[in-house]
């Protein structure tokens, strides 16, 4: 191993640029990252043995390379027989898909395969997420209204916004402008702080996809009919998948694994450590400042390449171009912060003991008299996440900006205020919450407003840094999956490994909604896929 990589941030797209590192060539891949911890935003937090997973992460994706990419590191804990017919399938062609079943060992290294249920909470009522045309609906909305929501989603399709721009246009396209303003609009600005025609349609073609009314209810009438169990789903719309795989200790559990076996394969890892500093010639990276967080020493690393899943706007900044209109417009991308409440409960509201909590993996709260966005019920993700069976670990999500009243709240006080919300709202006494604590999250997500229109320019600045690859959630200002953040690791190894400068597959992915697969003769292979095996013919 006598090139180095470096790369900035230990979550997904690090890790697994590092893994394919070590799997595929002869560079050393030297890893940085602030936390304490590997994963990014895909942690797994362990407060007093209680997991919390921020955000929620379903281990579930259309390409085929990441399913079985995952389950390499840690199979699904399941007999074979369990496991017999659990093909995959998509637009009617099966392909090659197996689950690779493994008993529990002494670690309890496996994923678990998992339910999935969640549902909008609305007027002190929950409704099915996606929506479903069912007598639980319709009572809870009325006849009435579900009259005039049909009305309002038939103009929509007879008279369709164009062009759509905005996000409000591409709701209102899919699902009709009354139940956008009833479903939709009240919670995307509470995640966003700004209104939905400020934020670009952009946002909804990487996140919605193809989720609209009419696949919501061809959903439906497929779900009625028997069929194959097909773990993949592959032609399911990401946000209609039914199960899903999970880490059995949250998805931290995944990221600490590949960590462990980069190390192993010898790749270099090192926690809190920040890159402060870049110097490029040439047109190429080829050092790197890095602080040591804990004893502030100062070091400078030669690198052969660069991977980096830090902020752009940070990025920029430490590459320092010549045109101050890139450096400006990268200081102005915008960013939401994150916090999450995690409180451990005696039982919720209405119910006798803990087993009778709700089914939800987590819950849209509409409610517009609070400011709590999503309601994580850990005890639903895995049964090992929650340190005592006899209680309920929730996860209440708040989106915030940096230095707000929320941010600013000292954690007692902030956790006070969660419990008082969930309470306001019917879904706990605040007599029973046992304990509580407190994660917040910088830049958490990347948004789509303000200067994020001009990030063209800023990505061609970036792509004509010849070894330098940006890939993850902030390092492209891309609110990706983590399977997206794979991928685009994946992209960029190979861009490395065949010399190009083309690096259009590396910002490809998560703008299709197949994710870059294709068919023919019945199988499928995503971009990357076909790259290597034209380079392993040659």
């Amino acid at each position: 191993m006598n090139k180095v990589a470096v790369i900035a941030g230990a979550g997904p797209a690090g890790l697994t640029a590092a893994m394919e590192l070590l799997r595929r060539s002869d560079y050393r891949p030297l890893v940085f990252d602030l936390d304490s911890q590997v994963g990014g935003i895909s942690k797994t937090v362990n407060y007093r043995g209680n997991r919390m997973d921020l955000g929620g992460h379903r281990f579930f994706s259309k390409s085929d390379w990441v399913m079985n990419w995952w389950q390499e590191m840690l199979p699904v804990s399941s007999t074979p027989e369990e496991l017999e017919g659990l093909t995959l399938a998509y637009q009617g062609k099966t392909r090659e898909f197996s689950a690779r079943s493994a008993a529990m060992d002494n670690r309890g290294q496996v994923m678990l395969v998992r339910p999935r249920l969640s549902r909008i909470y609305y007027r002190r009522k929950f409704f099915d997420y996606p929506l479903k045309l069912n007598a639980q609906t319709l009572r809870n909305v009325g006849l009435l209204e579900a009259g005039l929501l049909g009305a309002s989603y038939a103009k929509s399709r007879a008279l369709p916004r164009s062009p759509e721009t905005t996000l409000e246009d591409f709701f209102i396209n899919r699902f009709g402008d009354r139940l956008y303003r009833t479903f939709f609009k009240d919670y995307t600005e509470k995640v966003w702080g700004v209104a939905c025609d400020e934020i670009s349609a952009e946002w909804g073609a990487q996140r919605v996809k193809g989720l609209s009314i009419t696949s919501a209810l061809t959903h439906a009438l497929r779900h009625a009919i028997p069929r194959s169990r097909d773990l993949a789903q592959k032609g399911v719309e990401t946000s209609l998948i039914e199960r899903f795989l999970y880490p059995r200790l949250g998805p931290g559990q995944m990221w600490e694994e590949v960590a462990d076996r980069v190390v192993k394969s010898g790749g270099q890892l090192h926690l809190r450590h920040k890159v402060v500093g870049l110097d490029r010639q040439g047109g190429r990276v080829v050092r790197v400042q890095v602080v040591d967080e804990a004893s502030g020493e100062s070091r400078v690393v030669d690198c052969d390449t660069f991977f980096s899943t830090m902020p752009v706007n940070e990025l920029v900044r430490q590459l320092a171009p010549p045109d101050e209109g890139i450096q400006r417009i990268a200081r102005g991308l915008p960013y939401r912060d994150f916090m999450t409440a995690g409180l451990v409960v005696r039982k919720m509201r209405g119910t006798s003991a803990p087993a009778k909590a709700p089914l939800d993996n987590w819950i849209y709260i509409q409610e517009p008299d609070v400011r709590i966005g999503r309601l994580q019920i850990f005890n639903n993700w895995s049964p090992d996440l929650v340190a005592n069976p006899g209680t309920v670990s929730l996860g209440l999500e708040y989106f915030c900006r940096e230095g707000d009243d929320l941010w600013s709240m000292d954690d007692p006080g902030f956790i006070a205020f969660a419990a008082q919300e969930l309470e306001k709202i019917g879904l706990i006494d605040r007599d029973d919450v046992i304990d509580g604590t407190v994660v917040r999250v910088p830049k958490a997500y990347p948004a789509y407003f303000g200067e994020y229109a001009r990030i063209g320019e800023v990505r061609s600045f970036l792509d004509s840094i010849e070894n330098l690859f940006a890939i993850g959630r902030n390092g492209m200002h891309r609110y990706n999956n983590q399977d997206h953040s794979m991928l685009a690791a994946k992209a960029a190894v190979e861009c490395l490994l065949d010399g190009s400068t083309d690096k259009s597959s590396i910002w490809a992915v998560n703008t299709e909604d197949d994710y870059h697969e294709t068919q023919s003769d019945g199988s499928a292979a995503n971009a990357g896929d076909s790259r290597t095996a034209a380079r392993a013919a040659a």
